[in-house]
């Protein structure tokens, strides 16, 4: 398909299959990046956000999953894609990987007020914190995967169950759910077209490694929106370029940020921001750390395994999911009470409210 499509189509004989998946991966994270930034899209936002904003911001992440689910399934029934063999789709699950991963990636989520995908989108408009978590985050989901945390991950993976596939039937569930949403919340024009165009990518993106980019002589691995893995790749090939080729997502990843980059400077939202003060830095750079090792254990964040992963219909995604919104839940209540206790601590009386924190 690639040699029809590229080489015979547009006359680009010394294109890799590799090299194309970079430059497409560039472009559907521009296009994330602007989307997301446009929309707000965050499941933080929709679990532990302010609670003026958490249903409109839970109906756009249904939203967006609800269109990736049924256009990457369509893809499926019409045998444009196969993705069985992808690791998801693994009739092994993993339990307590996933679970603690899972968990732990939502903790740091809550920590760091957004997930990998969200940091990336800001790290582009000027935010200095984000950046360094996403630092952080690369640098111990490297480690996870390649270096002194690896034993920690295979040890954690002998315990096993056999999975299924989820029922064709729960590709409208998110669907059904985001309807009944919408009746109680107002969303504009803009923010559902928006939304719905930010779900069109995750098929897109498996359309593109899956069908587009696969040549017989040279493969690349089938794949969609993620940020964990692309993050720690972006990272090893940013210190060893000259033995390890780029792939997706590198490109990905630089196209996120460049997305993120590019809108909030049209909109003139472009600001640096820093760290308030070295407890806050602290703060995050525990949650960078808790999100790069649990994003590896659990096989995926919020996009990788809540987009994505259930995009494929994966079990496996589903279970990394919830551990990760249960994880969000738990962490947000300990940052609450702390911040009550302190609150108490000063005044004497405890604080019916947190102190209000900025975004990531």
């Amino acid at each position: 398909m690639f040699e029809t499509l590229v080489i015979e189509g547009l006359g680009l004989e010394e294109l890799s299959p590799r090299t194309a998946s970079v430059w497409f991966g560039l472009t559907l994270g521009i296009g994330f990046g602007i989307l997301a930034f446009a929309t707000g899209f965050c499941l933080r936002r929709g679990l532990v956000g302010a609670r003026s904003e958490r249903l409109s911001a839970m109906t756009t992440w249904l939203l967006v999953l609800s269109v990736a689910l049924i256009g990457t399934q369509a893809l499926g029934w019409i045998g444009v894609i196969e993705v069985t063999e992808h690791r998801l789709l693994s009739a092994q699950l993993p339990l307590l990987q996933t679970g603690l991963g899972g968990a732990l990636f939502g903790a740091g989520m809550a920590l760091t007020r957004g997930c990998l995908s969200r940091l990336t989108v800001l790290s582009g408009s000027g935010n200095l914190r984000a950046l360094t978590v996403l630092g952080v985050a690369a640098l111990v989901a490297l480690a996870t995967q390649k270096g002194v945390l690896a034993p920690l991950r295979t040890a954690l993976a002998g315990y096993e169950i056999e999975v299924t596939r989820l029922p064709q039937l729960f590709t409208f569930l998110p669907l059904l759910i985001t309807l009944f949403l919408l009746i109680r919340t107002r969303l504009s024009a803009l923010q559902l077209i928006l939304s719905s165009l930010l779900g069109v990518l995750v098929p897109l993106g498996w359309l593109g490694t899956g069908l587009l980019l696969q040549d017989e002589f040279d493969p690349i691995a089938v794949d969609s929106l993620s940020f964990t893995g692309p993050w720690a790749d972006s990272l090893f090939w940013s210190v060893a370029s000259s033995s390890i080729a780029a792939g997706f997502g590198t490109g990905l990843i630089g196209g996120v940020i460049l997305g993120g980059l590019v809108l909030s400077l049209i909109t003139r939202r472009f600001q640096w921001q820093g760290f308030e003060n070295p407890a806050q830095m602290g703060r995050y750079l525990v949650g960078g750390g808790l999100m790069g090792f649990g994003g590896v254990l659990a096989g995926g964040c919020t996009v990788g395994a809540g987009l994505s992963g259930l995009a494929i219909l994966s079990t496996t995604a589903l279970f990394a999911l919830a551990a990760i919104i249960t994880g969000a839940l738990i962490m947000d209540r300990v940052i609450l009470r702390a911040v009550n206790a302190r609150s108490s601590g000063g005044s004497g009386a405890p604080s019916s409210k947190p102190a209000p924190q900025p975004a990531a």
